[in-house]
């Protein structure tokens, strides 16, 4: 035995020098006095874009300071879940200083709202938006302020893809196609439909739905390999990824993992139904996700790069999920971290820079940035 120990020590240092010195980083705050920021985007200028659910876009600088709301935003309905959500810059902003907002639109007497997306220029000091033109409206308009969505991912061939809630009370006609509650829809940047969307000629069905049968959407990102990844809420437990395909069904109000508030079954009980496609991954109980962002940085070791990080909104965390492969593959491993924020995780985006970066909800919010210890 004498002679093994130090064999025993000399494997024991390897095991912990091979461990990442990032696996559980450091938080570091950029900014707080945030209202409720619900997105972020980076420029290329290293400023930073964020939306507040009240209404306002707002430019962070890298020391922190808030600048004044940028003019131009459209009319929202900032009311329940409801109001300035998500942004997002165009691939080629560099060139046409182009960006995508989407939000919760209100109708012209107020009394329903309706999830739309409008693409704008921002202008060169960053102070306001021009040449404002909306380029989708979430049909029909109804009233409550619940389940909005309301996620927007570039796709790599240019077209948009816009995560859209079922409204909560109208959840039924997440499984019908004259709508668009409770469904991904794609269209180009301009709006128009492409003429591969899968319902294109199916009479009586909106031709921009891609994919049906969805809750309530809150993260959407496509992974290095091109293919693209939501989250939604599910009622009570049943949060949901998918993988959403063309023409595919997900099931929701049929199905779920989770159960109704008044736990009651949800459809018929069964987490199962001829048509409609089984979650890529669930969580039961619940974790209320939002944001979602692949790892693809080696800033915080090699064990994390080809990973998904989820905020959670409910165990003010961020959960991340290791991939069987990188970027594809069920989950190997779920884990917790910061579990000392104390704050609601809103979105989760990966930096230019390599790092990830956080939106806590809250009425100072903060933009944080993770760093390796």
């Amino acid at each position: 035995m004498p002679r093994l120990l130090p064999l025993l020590i000399t494997s024991l240092l390897a095991l912990c020098l091979a461990t990442p010195a990032a696996a559980q980083p450091t938080v570091r705050t950029i900014a707080q006095g945030l209202t409720h920021p619900w997105a972020l985007a980076f420029l290329p200028d290293g400023n930073y874009l964020v939306t507040e659910r009240q209404g306002s876009l707002r430019v962070v600088e890298p020391n922190g300071r808030i600048r004044p709301p940028v003019q131009g935003i459209p009319a929202v309905q900032a009311r329940g879940q409801g109001g300035l959500l998500d942004v997002v810059i165009d691939s080629d902003f560099v060139r046409n200083r182009t960006l995508y907002v989407c939000y919760a639109e209100p109708s012209a007497d107020g009394r329903t709202a309706g999830t739309a997306l409008a693409r704008a220029r921002l202008n060169e000091d960053a102070s306001q938006l021009q040449d404002l033109r909306i380029t989708f409206q979430q049909s029909p308009k109804v009233s409550g302020g619940y389940h909005f969505g309301c996620r927007v991912a570039e796709a790599p061939d240019g077209t948009l893809f816009l995560a859209l809630g079922e409204r909560f009370g109208e959840r039924e006609q997440a499984q019908t196609l004259d709508n668009h509650l409770g469904k991904v829809v794609r269209i180009r940047k301009d709006g128009s439909v492409p003429q591969d969307n899968p319902f294109v000629n199916r009479a009586g069905a909106r031709p921009e739905i891609w994919s049906y049968g969805h809750r309530n959407p809150q993260g959407l990102a496509f992974s290095p390999r091109g293919v693209l990844w939501l989250h939604e809420h599910g009622p009570m437990g049943g949060d949901e990824i998918n993988l959403p395909a063309a023409g595919a069904n997900y099931g929701w109000p049929l199905v779920s993992h989770g159960r109704n508030y008044n736990l009651t079954p949800v459809g018929t009980g069964a987490r199962e139904h001829a048509g409609t496609v089984q979650p890529h991954y669930t969580w039961v109980p619940s974790i209320a996700p939002s944001g979602m962002a692949f790892v693809t940085s080696e800033r915080y070791g090699p064990d994390w790069v080809g990973h998904l990080l989820v905020g959670s909104l409910k165990y003010t965390q961020l959960v991340r999920l290791e991939l069987a492969q990188a970027f594809e593959g069920p989950v190997r491993r779920e884990t917790r971290l910061l579990p000392d924020l104390g704050e609601r995780v809103r979105d989760v985006r990966q930096g230019p820079d390599g790092y990830v970066y956080l939106l806590t909800d809250h009425p100072q919010g903060r933009l944080l940035r993770l760093e390796p210890r």
